[in-house]
């Protein structure tokens, strides 16, 4: 399949804008959706529109049918063990949050710690900074060096060093109770190196939950070659309609911690004095599912597949080589986040390899980012410009915002050339 042909399986991209072509370049934050994702919405929302495990009927059935097949062909798209191990939620936030909550009610107490990195979305640093106020715990900080990379040894340094003959699964730092991470940084864009942590923290007892909104979109994941305790998603970025989440988590983990809602389905018994509580997945599912958009799972992850096809997944990379070309050529641009390798202040024993996964941002002298933002719009160029949701890694780079360019499979390098074009003239008008 060609990039045309590939586009082509997405109405949107056809629509003009101000007399424009449309050119989508903000897929960091919501990808379009294909056809065919549309027409199952459609038909489930039309044809079996009744509410999912409730009841004996058949329009009941044939909804709480489609909601379980996307459960199944979400456990095959990222490898889990179990149906057990997917849980639904309404997007990554979520299910970040679901972790959180029930993960912290059960194992954080006051004196313990969560690390996270400081290349974190809000969303993967909010809750955590809420659970350890609650709790009276502290979050301790993986910091990014100028390249937007961890230090690795840094991390052993967190988690309390690893006592010789420490086996994997037992604890040698009792503070540290979890370590969060981004898979793929939505600013920066790079590929972090979340197995290499994983193993750091399992030789330290420690759990790792993984947030991939973005990675789960660039990246072939397998939660149990991984190794990851939980991993967190959106449907909305991955071709499926918003309001929709996965949450991965070990099973073992999972049937330890207690539910985060309460409410209808994910009861087992209820009195006016007590209640007890179904098995997994229903635990984490209390109230009615978006189960039509759920039901679109199966096809967005066709989609993904497809996307991932020697011939469409060689034209992105080229698109995304073309673009960081250009932008680094410009001597007033600044991109963030580098693939060089670490410096050398980092042990060799730590130094991984970092990939771009078509994601950039950057600032220009003498101008700001809402403002060029604004002009592409005019021409068609749907940008991100602002904190992209993660004010504290813009921070560190002394910025008030930044623009960001985050492309897709459906994107060509016709359209990059028109943006690149569009860039330049936006830059003239506003100097």
């Amino acid at each position: 399949m060609t990039v045309q042909e590939f586009r082509r399986l997405f109405p949107i991209l056809e629509r003009k804008v101000y007399g424009k072509n449309l050119v989508y370049l903000d897929n960091a934050a919501t990808s379009q959706r294909p056809q065919a994702v549309l027409d199952k919405f459609v038909q489930v929302s039309r044809e079996s529109n009744a509410n999912i495990y409730r009841a004996v009927h058949k329009l009941s059935a044939e909804a709480t049918d489609y909601y379980e097949q996307a459960r199944e062909a979400t456990r095959a798209f990222v490898n889990a063990a179990s149906r057990e191990e997917i849980i639904f939620t309404s997007g990554c936030t979520a299910a970040v949050n679901t972790v959180a909550y029930s993960f912290g009610e059960a194992f954080v107490g006051a004196g313990d710690e969560i690390v996270v990195s400081e290349c974190e979305h809000h969303s993967n640093l909010v809750p955590w900074q809420l659970l350890c106020q609650r709790k009276g715990a502290a979050l301790r900080i993986l910091p990014i060096d100028d390249q937007g990379h961890w230090d690795l040894g840094l991390l052993k340094t967190l988690l309390g060093g690893v006592p010789s003959g420490t086996q994997a699964g037992t604890r040698s730092n009792q503070r540290v109770k979890l370590v969060a991470v981004t898979h793929i940084s939505n600013v920066l864009g790079l590929v972090n190196p979340v197995e290499e942590v994983i193993r750091l923290c399992h030789a330290a007892g420690v759990p790792v939950l993984v947030d991939g909104a973005q990675g789960i979109v660039h990246e072939k994941v397998d939660v149990q070659a991984m190794d990851c305790d939980f991993y967190a998603f959106s449907g909305h970025k991955l071709y499926a309609p918003t309001g929709t989440g996965v949450l991965y988590g070990k099973k073992s983990w999972l049937e330890q911690m207690p539910p985060f809602l309460s409410g209808g389905e994910m009861v087992g018994t209820v009195t006016l004095e007590a209640a007890t509580f179904a098995g997994l997945p229903h635990k984490f599912e209390a109230g009615t599912g978006n189960f039509a958009a759920v039901a679109t799972f199966p096809e967005a992850f066709r989609t993904a597949t497809l996307a991932r096809e020697p011939r469409l997944a060689s034209a992105f990379e080229a698109t995304c080589a073309y673009l960081e070309t250009a932008l680094r050529g410009r001597s007033d641009l600044r991109l963030y986040g580098d693939t060089a390798p670490l410096p050398a202040s980092v042990s060799d024993k730590y130094s991984v390899p970092y990939r771009r996964a078509g994601v950039f941002s950057f600032t220009i002298d003498g101008v700001h980012h809402e403002d060029v933002a604004q002009i592409l719009d005019k021409m068609g160029v749907a940008v991100r410009s602002g904190l992209m949701c993660a004010e504290p890694v813009i921070r560190h780079f002394g910025r008030e915002g930044m623009l960001r360019i985050s492309l897709a499979p459906y994107n060509t390098m016709e359209e990059v050339e028109y943006f690149i074009k569009c860039l330049d003239k936006a830059v003239n008008m506003l100097r």
